[in-house]
């Protein structure tokens, strides 16, 4: 009988144990280096991040890339389970969790031999500035609205960067919005961080893992958030995170 009932714990303990790793969260993201990286090695802090918190629990994730507006739109439609990174303002109709996954700071890039800085919204005057679809930019969003001829709009891609820092070249821009850490990566991994520079910041806004609102899905995704904010606090009270932004040199 003692045997009968050992294997019988043995058979649980495997079946208990599948069933810990049955459940994906499908989680589309976009190539935003180095918050999200298309990189085994290094696949970005946020994502280290949102693996770590739900490391040990019946989830793992599967992460897809896509251009920014539609991975917006795959979590909204319930395609996918999550969206890696937004700010709220960026897709407001998702469901955010307690605890964000970092900060993202928007600034402006010139180029190095332009004398231009922003020192606030009546600093843009008369300037063709480049900036990506569905980016919330907090404190300039209501001057974005009232002044659309001057901002020339792209959908944010792994070329976004590039593109724009070609847009400053030809003169076709004055100056474009994008996340610092990004923009920096960006440049200097392209050997062109001494060509341009920043030229002031907007805001510092969260950014989280925020869940879809597909109302078939809503049982699942009271359990993922109700998942995500207790690990989150529990890493928090851990030096994980620090360790995490020294690795990306952050």
């Amino acid at each position: 009988m003692a045997i009968y009932l050992r294997l019988a714990f043995i058979l649980l303990n495997i079946c208990c144990s599948l069933w810990v790793k049955a459940e994906i969260i499908k989680v589309a993201g976009i190539d935003w280096c180095p918050q999200i990286c298309i990189n085994d090695e290094k696949p970005g802090y946020v994502v280290e991040l949102v693996n770590e918190v739900f490391k040990g629990t019946k989830y793992s994730l599967e992460i897809d890339h896509f251009p920014w507006s539609r991975a917006i739109k795959n979590v909204l439609q319930g395609k996918y389970d999550a969206l890696l990174a937004p700010a709220k303002a960026e897709a407001p109709n998702l469901i955010y969790p307690k605890h964000e996954v970092g900060k993202q700071r928007m600034c402006f890039f010139t180029k190095k031999s332009s004398q231009w800085s922003y020192s606030g919204p009546e600093s843009l005057a008369n300037l063709q500035i480049g900036i990506a679809v569905d980016t919330s930019i907090e404190e300039l969003n209501e001057y974005v609205k009232n002044n659309l001829a001057q901002f020339q709009f792209q959908p944010y891609h792994e070329r976004y960067v590039l593109q724009n820092a070609r847009k400053l070249d030809k003169k076709r821009t004055d100056t474009f919005l994008m996340t610092k850490n990004t923009t920096l990566y960006s440049l200097s991994l392209a050997g062109l961080a001494d060509r341009y520079r920043e030229a002031g910041c907007v805001s510092n806004t969260s950014i989280f893992m925020a869940f879809t609102p597909e109302l078939s899905k809503k049982n699942n995704v009271e359990e993922m958030t109700l998942v995500f904010d207790r690990r989150m606090a529990e890493i928090y009270n851990t030096s994980f995170i620090d360790k995490l932004m020294r690795r990306y040199g952050l």
